[in-house]
């Protein structure tokens, strides 16, 4: 199923769910203390659907995101909303500033929010964008799919440094039209850091991190060694290190970027391969070791795990699964370093279902994310409060 399908199937599917609002989230296999609630249900017209990204949030307390869908013209919104659940829309997209795909948003200490767009823009190749906190919206950067550009960027995230340099991936264009990893400096000059070749990997729909020396740490969906997709680094002045080529048995399809510990292990997560071809979650030691943390059983706990890992005090990581599951519509889950799961599902759809986007951290550590599905139909935003 393509991407494009899987949104227009989420959107139809989700429409047909029950549209009861409850106020609290009963978690399944579990007898913990975690609570999770709706801080919003979308509406579609005029406030958006369907949250693809992850968010981003600030010290008030306060959570921004994207939807795909919806607002003003039905090509997308940006949005935040409070501790209280108040939304308000920062930006309509209206396809000429931009069509959002998968995009989250990176935020800086001005408050200002970056992101990326999948289509749209002056070549209709997707763009790279800038808004402030009262809702002035810039476009960075369209993308032309020429060899020194890129096009297509499904990265969820951009990321910046403190130079004010963006980095991010485009899974098209570049020397081989096989994606790129760029730079954008804040003059809006972009730098193709590397081309992909297919044998480095290709399709790099994750984003990036970064390093204190300034190395640029992601993975790519497909290629390398085995064509199951790798995880890679680059550093300054674009060199390119496979530090993995994945194989089945250990997970196909790395679409998610890399969370990182204190002692250098990288976490991420395939869409397949693994013990029941439904997906992993892995861990990278600095050694360049991977051990598969946990493969999913689609029935019990989920398929798609797209969405980047997050971590909490006591070390677990959490993460969600877009499709199946107990529930039959994803599922948030926790894992231990043991690779001992505790799935999460959303026992009424008004909830949320099919959350494609990872999640995030405030100061508490307490975690956001957003739903494609559930609600009315189009989409929640939640919280995970300890």
């Amino acid at each position: 199923m393509t991407r494009s399908t899987r949104c227009n199937a989420r959107s139809l599917g989700t429409a047909l769910l029950s549209t009861l609002l409850l106020s609290t989230l009963v978690l399944i296999q579990s007898a913990q203390a975690q609570t999770i609630s709706v801080l919003y249900t979308f509406q579609g017209t005029p406030d958006g659907a369907q949250v693809y990204g992850n968010l981003a949030g600030d010290r008030a307390g306060n959570s921004y995101g994207v939807t795909t869908q919806g607002g003003a013209f039905d090509k997308g919104t940006i949005f935040k909303i409070d501790s209280a659940g108040t939304e308000t829309i920062l930006h309509n997209f209206n396809g000429d500033d931009g069509s959002p795909g998968y995009s989250g948003l990176t935020r800086d200490a001005e408050n200002n929010l970056y992101g990326v767009t999948l289509g749209g823009g002056a070549f209709g190749l997707g763009t790279v964008f800038k808004i402030d906190s009262v809702g002035n919206f810039q476009t960075l950067h369209s993308f032309s799919g020429a060899p020194d550009d890129g096009s297509t960027p499904y990265s969820p995230i951009v990321i910046r440094d403190s130079a004010g340099n963006l980095y991010g991936t485009t899974t098209n264009g570049g020397t081989n039209d096989l994606g790129t990893v760029f730079k954008l400096d804040p003059a809006g000059n972009l730098t193709v850091l590397h081309s992909f070749s297919g044998t480095d990997g290709s399709l790099p729909t994750s984003g990036l991190i970064q390093d204190s020396q300034g190395n640029l740490y992601g993975t790519a969906e497909d290629g390398g060694a085995f064509d199951r997709g790798t995880v890679f680094k680059i550093d300054a002045d674009g060199n390119i290190t496979i530090l993995h080529s994945f194989t089945d048995s250990e997970g196909a399809g790395p679409t998610t970027g890399l969370t990182s510990d204190a002692q250098g292990n990288f976490y991420g997560t395939t869409v397949g391969g693994g013990t029941f071809g439904n997906g992993t979650v892995y861990k990278l030691d600095p050694a360049g070791t991977l051990t598969v943390m946990h493969s999913f059983n689609a029935s019990t706990e989920g398929i798609e795990p797209f969405g980047r890992l997050a971590q909490d005090n006591a070390g677990n990581l959490w993460g969600t699964t877009e499709t199946e599951g107990p529930l039959s519509h994803g599922a948030l889950y926790k894992l231990d370093m043991s690779g001992h799961i505790t799935v999460y599902g959303f026992p009424d759809p008004a909830m949320g279902a099919f959350p494609f986007g990872g999640m995030i951290r405030d100061d508490q550590g307490n975690l956001y994310g957003g739903t494609t599905g559930g609600g009315i139909g189009v989409g929640t935003v939640y919280k995970i409060s300890f």
